[in-house]
């Protein structure tokens, strides 16, 4: 498998010949959804889904599926593409891969915001993406998107968060409203934990790429 990192909270999955992208929102840019199979939407929020985007890259492809909670299946609405709403819990084949859908919520953020759904999902039993969560993936995980930057957490919520999980290795996810600054605080919390848990932890840059066992 091969993960890539697109901008902010974006990652695109590449198996095969298929192709599963994960939160394509606003600051992910307009390359992300080409040949794409299928998509993940974790939550309704504008970071982690542009409507317009998926739009035009459903008018460009009727096949094009999406799989996302009740709140961002309504908002799509108008989406011409398969949509299903899943639930935590709930198991499925997205583009070729085995998906779970895990959690329920969207952390806590600003206290006059209500509390939106938001659901994970762990993909091929290797990468887990929470989402706008700290979410107990109830399983090993392999691969953890790991939140390193949000209005609703804190370094040491993430860093609980790795140790709780104790993942093989861990990229880091949500990282778009940083400057070079914050950026390299990340990349030394990181490079701290990783050298902790003797594991790989660490920030891609938007556009770098791994591969996966």
């Amino acid at each position: 498998m091969r993960l890539t990192k697109f901008g902010h909270a974006c990652v695109r999955l590449e198996k095969d010949d298929s192709v599963l992208v994960i939160d394509p929102g606003s600051f992910s840019g307009e390359s992300v959804l080409d040949g794409a199979q299928g998509v993940l939407i974790t939550h309704e929020h504008f970071d982690h889904v542009d409507a317009d985007l998926l739009r035009r890259a459903a008018e460009a492809d009727p096949s094009l599926r999406i799989w996302t909670n009740e709140g961002v299946a309504a908002a799509l609405a108008d989406v011409p593409a398969k949509i299903q709403v899943v639930r935590h819990g709930d198991t499925f084949e997205a583009a070729g891969f085995g998906v779970r859908a895990v959690g329920e919520w969207h952390a806590p953020n600003h206290p006059d915001l209500p509390i939106v759904r938001n659901v994970g999902f762990l993909v091929d039993e290797e990468v887990f993406y929470p989402g706008d969560a700290f979410t107990p993936p109830g399983v090993e995980v392999p691969t953890l998107l790991v939140p390193t930057n949000a209005p609703w957490m804190k370094a040491s919520e993430m860093v609980e968060y790795l140790r709780q999980v104790r993942p093989a290795r861990a990229f880091s996810t949500h990282d778009g409203l940083l400057n070079d600054i914050g950026l390299r605080l990340v990349d030394m919390w990181l490079e701290m934990e990783s050298d902790r848990q003797k594991a790989d932890m660490r920030r891609l840059k938007p556009g770098e790429s791994v591969t996966l066992p």
